[in-house]
């Protein structure tokens, strides 16, 4: 006599499954569509929670203000060449460190891997970074944003671990064998299969390197320079005025306040609005090289 089974059929593990992730879903994309809705909200409506899901009073007042600013044009347009420069590099970087390592055989492996975990847990700090970019010419160059930080070396043990687990060993012995060299088997082979992690570290530098203002806040002064992220904190800091300067103005400090968390919402949504556009095209890759990556080897 057959036993019934126990337990939830399928089909209603799939709709409990089904609610789970869409419950998910909503707690990690309200606190953005949050931020989006205030930016276009009066602020007053915002702290009064009248902004829940729908906007309230409804004005563009905030992004007027961020886009009437000559510098954000400049300092967008930094951003996208920062961008662009630093994931290259930093791509680069990590793959010409990453695949050494990921060769068993290689003389001093252990070492020279021990010796780039200890960066991730000692440093020398601000001050002597500063003197040692300032010792080397590279303060007010754009340099300045990508040498000292060239190697994520968390990045760098995931992309290891890739080529060690996800690239058959059997190509890189056949390729040996019909005489390739080191530099031809990694152009050739590696690169090309491993396109999924390498998406991921592309969008790990893009997001990095597109929020970074304080790197450049130190090391390149003057606002021809300034990124996306150090323009919009520089908009924010000017709207930001004392109480006395703000009782000359029409509507006195509170709408100057006003005025100030109408741009602080602006901010972010134009600080995040690239990459929240980039992210769906490399997110077919994203999670099989994340979880390829994060295999121990």
């Amino acid at each position: 006599m057959r036993s019934k089974p126990t337990g939830l059929s399928d089909k209603a593990s799939d709709v409990i499954l089904v609610i789970l992730s869409l419950f998910i879903a909503f707690l990690v994309a309200y606190p953005l569509y949050y931020i989006l809705i205030a930016s276009v909200s009066n602020p007053y409506d915002v702290y009064a929670g009248k902004t829940f899901l729908l906007p309230s009073g409804f004005t563009f007042n905030g992004y007027k203000a961020v886009f009437s600013d000559s510098n954000l044009f400049r300092g967008f347009f930094n951003s996208i060449k920062y961008t662009v420069i630093g994931t290259v590099f930093s791509v680069v970087i990590i793959y010409l460190t990453a695949y050494p390592l990921s060769v068993r055989n290689l003389p001093g492996r252990k070492l020279i891997s021990i010796f780039f975990i200890i960066t991730m847990y000692f440093g020398g700090g601000l001050i002597p970074t500063y003197l040692v970019v300032k010792n080397t010419g590279l303060i007010n160059s754009i340099w300045a944003l990508f040498l000292p930080g060239g190697v994520a070396v968390g990045n760098m043990i995931i992309v290891r671990n890739y080529f060690e687990n996800s690239i058959p060993k059997e190509l890189i012995e056949a390729a040996k064998i019909d005489g390739c060299s080191q530099w031809r088997t990694f152009a050739r082979i590696v690169v090309p299969l491993s396109k999924p992690i390498m998406a991921v570290m592309v969008v790990y530098s893009m997001v990095a390197y597109w929020n970074d203002w304080f790197t450049s806040l130190i090391y390149l002064p003057g606002q021809e320079k300034a990124p996306l992220p150090l323009v919009l904190r520089n908009i924010l800091i000017k709207s930001s005025v004392s109480a006395t300067q703000a009782s000359t103005i029409s509507g006195g400090y509170a709408e100057l306040n006003k005025m100030t968390e109408m741009i602080k919402f602006s901010s972010i949504i134009v600080a995040a609005l690239p990459m929240l556009v980039i992210y769906p095209f490399v997110q077919k890759y994203f999670e099989k090289g994340m979880m390829a990556g994060a295999v121990k080897g």
